[in-house]
């Protein structure tokens, strides 16, 4: 069930990226304690079912950006 939840969050990031102009994928749209993340950083760690990359989809959701 957890990962199905999270598989469908990962869904909606990747639609949500998909859809965002080229421009604004060098946009910061989260500050981790690690720094900031831009869309672009976020796809690689998402696409890539990094870590990082859970904790970018909870803040996101979190945030309610996806």
């Amino acid at each position: 069930m957890f990962n199905e939840i999270k598989s469908n969050l990962r869904e909606k990031f990747l639609r949500a990226y998909a859809n965002i102009p080229l421009n604004a994928r060098k946009e910061i749209i989260l500050v981790l304690e690690e720094g900031p993340i831009t869309w672009e950083v976020a796809y690689f760690e998402v696409k890539n079912q990094t870590e990082k990359g859970e904790k970018i989809i909870d803040k996101l959701n979190e945030l309610k950006l996806i």
